[in-house]
This record gives C-alpha cells, sequence and structure tokens, in this order.
C-alpha cells in the first residue's frame, strides 16, 4: 500500500470513530423498564427485571402495563401530596400500553382504583 493510501486509510478510519464517540456522547441513554401487570384475578404488581418493585432510584421509566381484565384498571401514584397520578389503563380496556414515566423522590403506589384496598403495591423512590 503506498504512503498516500495509508493516510487516506487512517484519516478515514479516524473520521468514523470520531463520529462514533460524538454519536454515543450525545444519545441520551435508554429508560430503565418497569413492568406492571393488572388482572386476570384480583391481582396487581410492579415489577423490574422480574423482581417485585420495592424500591427506584429517582428518574425516567418506560412503564409497559398488560391489563388483563375488564373490570380492572391500573393507576401510578405519588402518595402524600398528590402530584402525580395517572391512569394508565382504564376500565374495560384489555390489552397492553406503554407509557414514560418520571418517578421523584417518595411514597409511589400502583393500584386498581376500583378495587384499592386488595388491589395495591407500595413503592419507595430515593
Amino acid at each position: 500500500m503506498n504512503r498516500t493510501r495509508s493516510l487516506t486509510l487512517a484519516l478515514v478510519l479516524a473520521v468514523g470513530a470520531a463520529a462514533a464517540l460524538a454519536t454515543s456522547a450525545w444519545s441520551r441513554p435508554a429508560a430503565a423498564t418497569l413492568t406492571g401487570t393488572v388482572g386476570p384475578g384480583f391481582t396487581i404488581s410492579l415489577t423490574q427485571g422480574g423482581q417485585k418493585v420495592k424500591a427506584l432510584k429517582a428518574g425516567t421509566y418506560t412503564l409497559v402495563v398488560t391489563d388483563k381484565a375488564a373490570i380492572h384498571n391500573f393507576v401510578l401514584e405519588e402518595e402524600h401530596g398528590g402530584k402525580f397520578e395517572k391512569a394508565v389503563t382504564s376500565v374495560p380496556f384489555t390489552g397492553t400500553k406503554t407509557v414514560t414515566v418520571k418517578l421523584t423522590a417518595g411514597s409511589w403506589k400502583v393500584y386498581c382504583a376500583p378495587h384499592e384496598s386488595v388491589m395495591f403495591q407500595d413503592f419507595r423512590v430515593s
């Protein structure tokens, strides 16, 4: 390979590497995923990586909720102050919905509004 081709190849590789680094530096990390399930019986859960959520770090999450019963809904709420409440699914919806949520420090809860006394899960965000 002659010297001109070697320099050209080195320049092309350097520009490609710089572009790859710049792209990764500017891109946002993917939001962590939480999985919510309500129904088919009188059950509701919020999990991450297959484990029941008891505590999370504050931040932005992708929440994927599967609603398996027309008599239930899935609500996410920040307790003690009511700054945030979102009904992700509604009665009589069944199926899957995906939302992006920003969780802030405090006490949180997921529940089914029609059956809240028996269908809820509390967790902390710090």
